[in-house]
């Protein structure tokens, strides 16, 4: 029956004793209980072995006396039977699971004689020493001396023992380290020792409670995460599972040194067996459809510092549903749903203006919300049918009122939109399985309402026939298309760019200062009692979760899924437009082919290769009929390969600079290759000769795109220039013209560009790293809106994903990197052992060419490797891929170019 829970906060339980209660001692009535007494640091302890009598807790600070008997006493012969006792005289006491039952704590006042007789009495002596000392601690004014006294008592028994390494799982373990640590439990910590070894991790406790080891084996561990706990960075969440809400052991260290060698020696031995996952790279796979929006918002929760160990930093969840009123919930309506665009405080507009006429009027530090969104009385109030201990061991042995507990889904939703200082948000269990949280199964006497009903279980909304069916469609509403489209700003305000500085002053988001991270650096404050007590208030108070984004969170990628807007109601009615069930049957066709053959890209074969250049191959462009190949090089030569007869069938030289790059014009007559010499060629492949030379810039040109119409060049002239060809003279042998379109300056030259799909953006990167992105949606593309970041290093090739969400860059310093377009924001990073110098991919799998020759299979989402395959002998510089991604064709260093096929 005991736990930790009966303890204050911040107690801790120090040891125990075999021993017996005797109450009346001396007198006929006199009574006998065999049981445990526990020597707390701010408590006396004594659970009695039968369940019918209650639990006594004695507070230190009531106690009057606590003394052994005299030894001549000991000699008399009426109490020769209370050898090795100890009597406690105390004013007040609390009874607590009298019967067995769970219920508010009986307080006992008045003066009251305890008598504890221990069964080993050679103990007597140091029990009674270790109580008067706890005792003087407890009766010190000041709650700073109290903790500073009770902290050194608690350090002086860590040293005095050690990890026991008879608790070992094998004899053949090697110690990597030893040091005194917590293990943090809701509400509660235990302290004790940590052991790491070549194979586990270990926590013994001080107390040996609630057994005496606690064992992690090394290679079930998935995931571990450094922790702030009580603001200060000194916690590690150890996680055996990849999705589970709550952690396996969660451990508080006396200093960071500590803390950061163990996060290195766990870490280190699990990196060859998981990959470490950045809210980045966790973002990437929400937006891509692979997790769930309840996977997601658990994931940012775990990075954000949000543990279920910690109730002040509880994982929070936002509220949903806005309709507790109608018998069915249509899932199809925006006004179904809460704003997730505005914090819960902001929801009410005449609320707001209240608060923002006080937040106008109030001296720094200024704050809107009197209260937090998320706390442990909030998590409390939400768990107290499943978790009564917790509410008692938060409210001094206490239930909250009957009218403030969690009543109705209805009432306090009401509550939270219109109440003074009620802001909270929801808690993962609201969108989980289990619905225990919603019944009184335990039958616990939570009080009588005004009005005389019994608080029972949760009274649900008429939509709801049960609580799993609640769940059930909270769950629904959750993963709905309304909450995928606007679930990212929600992100912002919690986790994101509007959680702090202006952002969240525009976006109606200020807390107390205290609440967020780095609000105060407790290492600063010297007095103990201001510490404590900052502490303690903040901790009651609630935190903000440490902020993961500085810069709009981009939208969810939902295809084929009609728009579902609060705001604009004629997107409701939006429908594509027809398409034939022939066309469509092709494009679902076409589309199931492309995925299989990325699903089995790590097939691919090589078929032939021929050696067909003298230097390096820069480009690559291929007929529509596969028949004919065209290479560029760094040889100065455009040359024509027939796949057929496996022969050069031309070889062009426009000049004796090299080109860079190659395209086919739509209708398979014309090529056109950019050049070292600063121009760009135009050849027929009819005629057999160069048609047009197109002067237009004052460097070499490094890569050319063409698009409905227009030619995209890019310089080391610094200038990505848009050019429209005069209808009409594509084809002509005789002459072409030309018109400048627009030009996009930048600060050093551009080495690669791309444009999407839909022909409206264009990105360029240049030789020092800058990625750019223009907007060429204008007729003619004057008015330009960049977007400019720094990708450090050399960039030698992106592409956009089929959506143009984002874009996938490749460069010297080794990394892939995925850029949101929209926002800018870098959502993750892969790192290569050599430079990528060409690549594929399809957003979810890359196909890229090496520094070394190789070709390599990436899983961009798990960030690894997943196939190798030999190829050139020097760098791969030029890649191409049919429309069905079934045939690739590469050009490398070696001379060489080489085709390769999927073999299924």
């Amino acid at each position: 029956r005991f736990s930790l829970l009966l303890l204050d906060l911040e107690e801790y339980y120090f040891e125990q004793h075999t021993a017996n209660h005797i109450i009346n001692k001396g007198c006929r009535d006199e009574r006998k209980f065999r049981g445990s007494l526990k020597i707390c640091s701010k408590s006396i302890i004594f659970e009695s072995d039968d369940n019918i009598q209650p639990i006594i807790k004695i507070p230190l600070r009531d106690c009057i006396s606590i003394k052994a008997p005299e030894d001549n006493e000991a000699n008399n012969r009426f109490t020769r039977d209370t050898a090795g006792g100890i009597s406690v005289v105390c004013n007040q006491a609390f009874l607590i699971k009298e019967r067995n039952i769970i219920a508010p704590y009986k307080t006992v006042r008045g003066r009251t004689e305890h008598f504890f007789q221990l069964d080993v009495a050679g103990k007597l002596g140091d029990v009674v020493q270790t109580l008067h000392q706890l005792y003087r601690a407890s009766c010190l004014d000041k709650m700073g001396d109290q903790a500073a006294m009770i902290t050194a008592i608690l350090q002086s028994r860590l040293a005095r023992a050690s990890f026991d390494k008879n608790r070992f799982q094998s004899i053949s373990e090697t110690l990597h380290m030893e040091c005194k640590a917590e293990m943090v439990t809701p509400l509660v910590t235990n302290p004790g020792h940590v052991c790491v070894t070549d194979a586990n991790l270990y926590f013994q406790p001080l107390n040996g409670y609630p057994k005496p080891v606690v064992r992690i084996t090394l290679q079930n561990v998935r995931r571990i995460y450094k922790r702030r706990h009580g603001l200060m960075p000194l916690g590690l969440e150890v996680f055996c599972t990849e999705n589970d809400l709550c952690s396996d052991i969660y451990l508080k260290f006396y200093n960071y040194q500590d803390r950061d060698e163990l996060y290195f020696l766990i870490a280190t031995y699990i990196e060859n067996h998981i990959t470490e996952h950045t809210a980045e790279s966790y973002m990437l796979q929400w937006q891509r459809g692979h997790i769930s929006n309840y996977q997601y918002l658990l994931h940012l929760n775990n990075l954000a510092d949000r543990s279920c160990n910690d109730l002040s930093q509880y994982p929070v969840f936002p509220w949903i549903i806005a309709d507790y009123c109608s018998s069915v919930l249509d899932l199809t309506k925006p006004e179904t749903f809460r704003d997730l665009s505005k914090p819960i405080g902001a929801l009410n507009k005449e609320r707001l203006d209240r608060l923002l006429t006080r937040y106008q009027e109030m001296p720094e530090p200024k704050f809107m919300y009197g209260s937090h969104y998320s706390s442990p009385g909030y998590v409390l109030f939400y768990l107290v049918r499943v978790a009564p201990e917790y509410m008692l061991c938060l409210q001094n042995g206490k239930f909250d009122h009957a009218d403030r507990m969690f009543n109705s889904l209805a009432e306090t939703w009401k509550n939270c939109l219109d109440g003074a200082t009620d802001f909270k948000e929801l808690i993962p269990e609201f969108y989980e399985n289990d619905s225990s949280f919603l019944v009184n199964s335990l039958k616990l006497d939570l009080g009588k309402r005004q009005g005389g009903k019994m608080v029972e279980d949760v009274e649900l909304p008429p939509w709801a026939s049960g609580p799993e069916d609640f769940l059930q469609k909270s769950r629904e509403a959750l993963e709905s298309q309304y909450v995928s489209e606007h679930l990212h700003e929600w992100i912002d305000i919690i986790f994101g760019y509007k959680q702090k500085g202006n952002e969240a002053v525009a976006a109606h988001n200020v807390f107390h200062p205290l609440t967020y991270e780095g609000g105060v650096d407790l290492n600063s404050i010297m007095d103990p009692n201001e510490k404590v007590a900052l502490l303690t208030q903040i901790l009651e108070f609630g935190q903000t979760p440490k902020q993961l984004f500085t810069i709009p969170h981009p939208r969810r990628i939902i295809p084929k899924l009609k728009s579902l807007s609060r705001t604009s109601s004629h997107n409701v009615s939006i429908t594509e437009p027809p398409v034939s069930p022939n066309e469509e049957s092709f494009e679902d066709l076409t589309e199931e082919s492309i995925t299989l053959a990325w699903n089995n890209i790590a097939k691919l074969k090589l078929d032939e290769q021929y050696k067909i250049h003298k230097q390096a191959i820069t480009g690559i462009a291929v007929t529509c009929n596969g028949s004919s190949v065209f290479t560029t090089s760094q040889d100065s030569t455009l040359k024509m390969f027939s796949k057929e007869s496996k022969t050069i069938q031309r070889s062009v030289s426009f000049s004796n600079m090299a080109l860079s790059s190659c395209l086919i014009l739509p209708g398979d007559t014309t090529v056109i290759s950019s050049s070292w010499d600063n121009n760009i060629y135009f050849y027929s492949i009819a005629f057999g000769r160069q048609q047009y030379i197109l002067i237009g810039h004052d460097d070499a040109v490094s890569k050319i795109c063409w698009r409905d119409g227009r030619l995209y060049s890019a310089s080391w002239d610094s200038n990505v220039k848009v050019w429209h060809c005069v209808p009409g003279e594509t084809l002509s042998s005789k002459k072409h013209h030309f018109e400048l379109l627009a030009e996009l300056e930048h600060d050093v030259s551009v080495n690669t560009i791309d444009l999407n799909a839909a022909n409206t953006i264009l990105a360029s990167g240049t030789k020092e790293g800058t990625m750019s992105v223009w907007d060429v949606t204008t007729a003619t593309v004057t008015e330009m809106s960049k977007h400019a970041f720094l990708l450090l290093f050399l960039v030698f090739a992106f592409f956009f994903c089929a959506d143009s969400r984002h874009l996938l860059s490749a460069g010297q310093d080794c990394c892939f990197k995925v850029i949101d377009v929209q926002t800018g924001m870098l959502i993750s990073s892969v790192t290569a052992d050599e430079p990528q110098r060409c690549f594929k991919w399809d957003g979810n799998t890359i196909l890229s060419g090496s520094q070394s020759g190789e070709l390599l299979i990436w899983d961009l989402l798990g960030g690894k490797v997943i196939e190798r395959i030999k190829g050139h002998t020097g760098a791969v510089t030029s890649m191409w891929m049919n429309e069905q991604c079934s045939s690739v064709i590469t050009g490398g260093e070696d001379k060489q170019i080489m085709f390769w096929k999927l073999q299924y």
